[in-house]
């Protein structure tokens, strides 16, 4: 009968793996939850979230398990409410800023032509831009909607994804199994799709979380200023930015819809994290 020697990096290893799987379970459970809230809340509210029910700024108490807001609504139920609006705006500016920041990168960094500098010095012309004149210029020039809101975010947030994927296909692109592709006569699009996009998808799944969170925070914060979300739709972020007034009488106001929206990024860094873990150790796609 023969054993299987194992060593102390083989071990450290496995330790490192379980660890990793434990953290995308636990992304997975959370992730769950934070849906759970946003798709089913509103069917269990105890109240309507745009309704005074009592003082404003009263602390919680019977009837009311995170107390009033700044208008004297109930906050357990505009958190109940406010999932829907925020994980639907933050999702789909993320989903453009990949589509664009991947698109661009994929041509900049495989083209080797003039197109690479072009597209890359548009994007640092973009990146050099404040995130927030980027949001306010569109909503006051594009009018408010949540699609403005989506396009706006997404245009702030896709040059830092067009970098690394353009860095990332640099180094893909002179490996022997893509200079294989083309000598076979395949297509661009064949090889950036074949060849190239599965090859550079760990950095680009890990960077996913950054995003999506960046999404969040830049929709929250046009929503404060009144150019977003217009009140008195209940929003997760929105509650953050307008209860901040009455944090010293009722804290639960601004901590339950952050504690969500905390509980929401790092389900996704940890989903990511998983991913990229076991891309790894299946040695990607080549």
């Amino acid at each position: 009968m023969s054993t299987i020697a194992t060593t102390p990096a083989t071990r450290k290893t496995s330790r490192a793996a379980v660890t990793g799987d434990a953290g995308f379970w636990i992304g997975i459970a959370l992730a769950a939850f934070v849906l759970a809230i946003a798709i089913f809340g509103p069917f269990v509210a105890p109240h309507s979230p745009t309704m005074t029910v009592g003082i404003a700024g009263s602390r919680p108490g019977p009837g009311y398990p995170l107390g009033l807001d700044f208008e004297g609504r109930d906050v357990l139920s505009r958190v109940l409410y406010g999932g829907r609006s925020t994980l639907a705006l933050a999702t789909a500016a993320t989903a453009l800023t990949y589509v664009l920041g991947v698109s661009v990168g994929l041509i900049a960094g495989y083209s080797r032509t003039y197109i690479d500098p072009l597209l890359m010095r548009t994007v640092d012309v973009l990146l050099s831009i404040p995130a927030l004149l980027v949001m306010l210029l569109a909503v006051t020039g594009l009018g408010v909607s949540p699609a403005v809101l989506v396009l706006a975010a997404s245009m702030v947030l896709f040059p830092g994804v067009a970098r690394i994927v353009r860095s990332a296909t640099l180094e893909v692109s002179v490996r022997g199994y893509v200079e294989a592709a083309i000598a076979r006569g395949e297509s661009t699009v064949a090889v950036l799709r074949r060849e190239i996009l599965p090859n550079i998808a760990a950095p680009i799944v890990a960077d996913i979380g950054v995003r999506f969170s960046w999404s969040i925070i830049l929709i929250a914060s046009v929503n404060f200023l009144g150019l977003g979300i217009r009140p008195p739709t209940p929003d997760w972020g929105l509650m953050i930015s307008e209860n901040r007034v009455i944090i010293p009488n009722n804290p639960m106001s601004v901590i339950a819809p952050a504690v969500i929206l905390a509980l929401l990024i790092i389900a996704v860094n940890l989903i990511g994290d998983g991913i990229v873990r076991r891309l790894n150790r299946s040695g990607g796609a080549r």
